[in-house]
């Protein structure tokens, strides 16, 4: 497949609850810092549009290859998929997480 356009980028419930999660877990401590992890998180997955290869192969899939991105203590885990231009976001995970319990 061929990623000559730009691939569109959609986040599942699942990766916006993760991400609201480690919001609200930074900002017991510091609300501001919570909120630029977050934005700079987005940003981040924001790249795959361009470059949805940019992460390592985890393992792959009927629909595709799930693939981690890292940014920081966090890993974003992906879909990219063989037969559309569009990327699901799965999950955001800190490092000490074990994805494995997570990732069906």
């Amino acid at each position: 497949m061929s990623y000559q356009n730009m691939a569109r980028i959609r986040w599942t419930s699942e990766a916006e609850a993760w991400l609201k999660e480690i919001h609200d877990y930074i900002a017991e401590d510091n609300p501001s810092a919570a909120a630029k992890v977050v934005e700079e998180i987005h940003e981040k997955a924001q790249m795959l549009c361009q470059f949805p290869d940019m992460g390592y192969r985890y393992r792959s899939e009927d629909e595709g290859e799930i693939r981690i991105m890292l940014y920081g203590h966090y890993r974003i885990v992906y879909l990219r998929r063989e037969d559309e231009e569009l990327i699901d976001v799965l999950g955001v995970f800190h490092g000490a997480l074990d994805m494995d319990r997570y990732l069906p």
